[in-house]
């Protein structure tokens, strides 16, 4: 655990020589409804460790892999992850929270 690399731009530089390395842009890699198909396939795979009671470790290793797969969403996009996130933080903090079924909910409650 004594691990520093901790910042998102190292992350992001992490993730890009994986792409770069395996020339995921060169072979379909990069392809954004490709990618969003492997982010619902980890979601599965978290979903899974949680309804089967697998490990905090492995739920660990599926978060991880969906992480790996945003930012290398990111990168395939071209947009900058780390911004696009604390934009999102920054409204989320101003929005009301209900409970609905007894369960906490954050969301823009549109009225319909």
């Amino acid at each position: 655990m004594g691990d520093t690399r901790n910042t998102y731009s190292e992350m992001l530089a992490a993730v890009q020589a994986f792409h770069d390395k395996h020339q995921l842009r060169q072979h379909g890699g990069e392809d954004l409804p490709y990618r969003v198909a492997l982010m619902a396939e980890e979601l599965g795979e978290i979903s899974a460790c949680v309804t089967k009671g697998k490990t905090q470790e492995a739920l660990a290793e599926e978060c991880a892999d969906l992480l790996i797969l945003l930012i290398g969403t990111a990168i395939a996009g071209d947009f900058n992850l780390e911004d696009a996130f604390w934009s999102k933080m920054g409204r989320l903090g101003d929005r009301e929270s209900r409970i609905i079924e007894g369960r906490i909910r954050v969301s823009e409650f549109r009225e319909t």
